[in-house]
């Protein structure tokens, strides 16, 4: 069963977006973030060339629930190692972290590209080509779980 979070619920969860490192490739993340924005989540809009550092203190400025990073040049696995441990750094432990897009350098199988980012401490990591209702539906089942496991 799918859950669906209201536009009045959304509207109440602060979401990062950008693209880390080097890539200056903007227009699928901003084509996200404007979907994630018309479905009711705040959005903070980082844009292209982001250094870690910059996802985590605007994380932390703005009480984020979640951050999610792009990368489309191929260099994502590079640019995203160590960023689950920045954020435990920064108190971040329980953040929802989403990574997608173009993530590594050549053909790789995609569950092998997915089980690394995963062991990286990403909650999910999305192939090229994903369409924005599909990571607006985990969105809402996860950042839903998250609100429930803090309830419990």
């Amino acid at each position: 069963m799918s859950i669906s979070l209201s536009p009045e619920q959304r509207g109440k969860l602060t979401l990062i977006t950008g693209v880390i490192g080097a890539d200056t490739h903007i227009v699928g993340n901003r084509i996200l973030s404007m979907a994630l924005e018309k479905e009711g989540f705040k959005v903070v809009a980082l844009g292209a060339l982001t250094p870690s550092e910059d996802f985590i203190k605007a994380a932390v400025e703005t009480a984020a629930d979640a951050i999610l990073v792009s990368s489309l040049y191929g260099q994502g696995e590079l640019d995203c190692r160590g960023f689950k441990d920045m954020c435990i750094e920064a108190g971040l432990e329980d953040i929802l972290l989403y990574v997608g897009g173009n993530l590594v350098v050549g053909k790789q199988a995609w569950d092998d590209v997915e089980r690394r980012f995963l062991e990286m401490g990403f909650n999910r990591a999305f192939p090229p080509g994903t369409r924005t209702p599909d990571v607006v539906r985990m969105l809402d089942e996860d950042l839903h779980a998250k609100a429930e496991g803090a309830a419990a």
